[in-house]
Parts: structure tokens; sequence; C-alpha cells
């Protein structure tokens, strides 16, 4: 649960399945300072300036007055000039109730969810992402829903930071996680509207080596790059580079970014299990070792099955009922939509409030771009492992159990070789590679 720099909204960066436990801010660490200070107040005129133009005794008013002022802005929108919008520039700290003993079970926590325990680089980039898009009621829908429909930039910032801490790591060293000294965790943010990545390279300590930042930075323009070149080939209008970013600056384009559209796959399993495979940006990848976890009596497998796993069922659920019955669980066309209180979308001038996707979010104008396809799990772990999970949630196994997912496990060959029956019970599929997915559904 985050304060932003000089706000007094407490943000849930956090799934809705949870509660927020650890409270974070950005800004001065003890009091108010200079800075903040003047930043609240100018927040509070322009919230008030807001109020005031949408106002009905005002609103008419409002626009003969003052339309000549937002000339400058008119212009820069329809050139498509870049806008400002940035990231924060104040590093997010834990608040002092968190205490010692609470930033290390997080931390290992974390870590071993990712089966992150061992073999550290010397350089780690946390990455979380978001989009930045304008004129657009749907934009949470880009971002991130790990993070409550916010960017993932403080989270991934506050984890770095985290992980930072020398006394986090003596904590983990004695839980059997040793992070070595020379180790370095860099929050960053992936902008997927964009394929550009900020590195947060402003939080890390002075003695950092410029030479493997740069090389890192590198790397990720040339992934954007050819990140860039795949989704030319989906996006409408789109045939060079250039038109990704101006996408993005368009407050007329209707399509910025395909958001999640085509998934139909969640993998858990060995990062080296999904290496080297085209899977065409359908699929959820969660890196996940169950030969470690067999240890601890398979806590993270249960973490995976009833969090992430239940997210991506909401995310595929929402473009699978906006594809099949758009009247009912979409948000209809775009192009009409007017926002209510800040948090819904009218299309047109009444009728109810709108749920799920926009129309343009799944279709190109010509045909659907998400194939409404019930999402498949696909978990490197052993059957029994997942049937005794099941067991003791009901609510994860009434979606496998009424087919609104597909459950399947991987083999210790990296293919798939069981499906879930529904019933705690499971069958021997034919064993298929991890490519085949679109058959497995």
């Amino acid at each position: 649960a985050h304060r932003s720099f000089a706000s007094e909204t407490l943000e849930h960066r956090f799934p809705v399945l949870l509660t927020g436990q650890l409270h974070t801010s950005s800004g001065a660490a003890i009091g108010i300072d200079h800075e903040e200070a003047q930043t609240r107040i100018a927040g509070r005129a322009k919230r008030a300036w807001g109020r005031f133009k949408l106002a009905a005794v005002s609103s008419f008013a409002f626009v003969e007055a003052m339309g000549p002022a937002y000339f400058g802005k008119l212009m820069s929108s329809s050139l498509r000039l870049p806008s400002g919008h940035g990231t924060a520039s104040r590093a997010p700290h834990f608040d002092d109730s968190v205490t010692l003993g609470e930033r290390i079970d997080a931390a290992e926590t974390i870590l071993r969810a990712m089966s992150l325990t061992g073999n550290f680089a010397k350089v780690v980039v946390l990455a979380g992402h978001g989009a930045n898009v304008v004129n657009n009621p749907m934009a949470s829908a880009l971002h991130c829903g790990a993070c409550g429909g916010y960017s993932g930039e403080v989270n991934a910032r506050l984890l770095a930071s985290l992980l930072s801490e020398r006394a986090v790591q003596d904590g983990l060293k004695e839980r059997g996680i040793d992070v070595p000294a020379d180790t370095v965790f860099v929050g960053a943010l992936h902008d997927t509207t964009t394929d550009t990545l900020t590195l947060f390279d402003g939080d890390l300590p002075p003695h950092t080596e410029d030479a493997q930042l740069f090389r890192i930075r590198s790397w990720f323009l040339a992934a954007g790059r050819i990140a860039n070149a795949e989704r030319i080939a989906r996006l409408p209008r789109a045939t060079k580079a250039n038109d990704v970013a101006v996408r993005a600056r368009n407050w007329a384009e209707l399509r910025p970014e395909w958001g999640l559209a085509g998934c139909n796959a969640f993998i858990a399993a060995p990062r080296t299990r999904t290496a080297g495979l085209a899977l065409g940006g359908r699929a959820f990848l969660h890196s996940y070792d169950w030969k470690q976890d067999q240890q601890s009596d398979y806590q993270v497998l249960e973490l995976v099955m009833t969090a992430p796993v239940v997210v991506a069922s909401w995310i595929s659920l929402q473009y699978y009922g906006s594809c099949v019955a758009p009247d009912t669980f979409g948000a209809g066309n775009k192009t009409l939509h007017n926002v209510v209180g800040g948090f819904g979308v009218l299309e047109g001038n009444g009728g109810n409030l709108r749920g799920g996707l926009a129309w343009q979010s799944v279709h190109d104008g010509e045909k659907l771009v998400h194939e409404p396809l019930r999402l498949s799990v696909c978990i490197e772990a052993p059957p029994e492992a997942m049937t005794a999970i099941l067991k003791r949630h009901e609510g994860v196994r009434s979606l496998f159990d009424n087919r609104w997912m597909h459950l399947l496990a991987i083999d210790e060959n990296g293919r798939l070789a069981w499906r879930y029956a529904g019933n705690l019970t499971w069958e021997a599929i034919e064993e298929v590679p991890l490519a085949v997915l679109k058959a497995a559904s």
C-alpha cells in the first residue's frame, strides 16, 4: 500500500486477492520537506481546478472562457509531440512501521516464488511494466494487474532496494539464500506501448560500475527494437518502427497496443523449458522449479496456483467474455465512452456502467485479434502435489472442474504428459512438446 510523492491517497499496488500488509511511500523518510509541501499545495490546486471545470454549473462557461488557454496543449497533442509524462524521480521506501523481520520475510517469499535462490548475476534487473498512453480511459487495463492497475515501477524499485539491504541479505543467508556481496539489484520499468525500458540506476549507490549499466541498456535497446518489429505486424496501420512510439502519443489512437490480447497459456516451469520457443507472446511465463520447492512441501506451488494462476484466469476470462459476448461482458465502442466517477465508463450518455474490455481492444476492425480460448495452465510438478493443493482450495479447483481453465502437468522431460480430468483425477495424454499449446486448449 503506497503513497506517491506529495500525495494524500493510499494506492493499493497489490492484487485484489490480497490485503496490503506493508506500507511504503515516496518522499522524505521523516516528516515533509519543502519540495513535498509545495507539490502537495500544487496538487490540491490542480484537483480543485479539475473539479471546477467538470462541475455541471461551470462546465459550459469554462469551455467558452478558458478554451483558448488550451491551444498549446491542443496543438502538441495534434502533432503527437512527447507529452512529458515520465516516471517518478523520488525513490520509494518502506515506512518505519515495517520491521526488519517483515522485510526479510518478504524478500525470502519473493525470491523463492521466482526460484531465484542462487547463481545470482552481477546485476539483477527487476522490471515492472506499464503503458504510456493518452486520452484512454482503459489505460489501467494496460498496466499491471499484480499492482492493482498501476504500473509496476514502485514495486520493482522497492524490491530492488529491499534486496540491496545488507541486513536483509544477512537474514536471507541464515535462511539458505546467499546473495553475493557484489551483486547489484536495480529496478526498471518496461513501457509496453513503446518497448522502451527505463533503468532506475539513480537508486543505486555511487560506486556501481557505469560500464555494466551501459551494456545492459544496449541489450534492452536491441531487445526493444526486436519487439517493435514483431508487434508492428499485428498493429493496424503500423509499417515502420517509429509508428510504435507515435501511437503512444496519438490522442486519437484507438489501439495504442494490444495489451494481453492473444493470451492462451500459463506456464510454470524452469525457464530452460521455454527458452527459444516461439510462443507468439501468448503465454504467461513463471519460472518455477518443483525440485527446490519439494523440500518445503510445495509452498511455492500453492502460492503459484492460488495467486498468479487465479489472476491469469481473470485476465483470460475478461478477454474471452469481451469476445464471445461483447454486449454483456465487454465495454462497447471506445469512441463513445464517457468516464463516470473516475472508475467506470458508459457507452454513450446513458445505460449501465460497462465492464470488460472495449471492442477495439480485441478487434482490429475486420477480425478478432484475440482467439477466445480458455486458458491452458501448464505446470511442471507432480500431479499428486497439485491434487493436494486443489483439495485445500475449492475456489481454484472449481475453475478447473467447471472447465473455465485447463490444467496440464509437464513431466521431467519437458513434455505435456497429464491432463486434469476433474473431480481430483488425472488422465495420461499423448506426450506433446510445450510449443503445441493451441492443440491442448
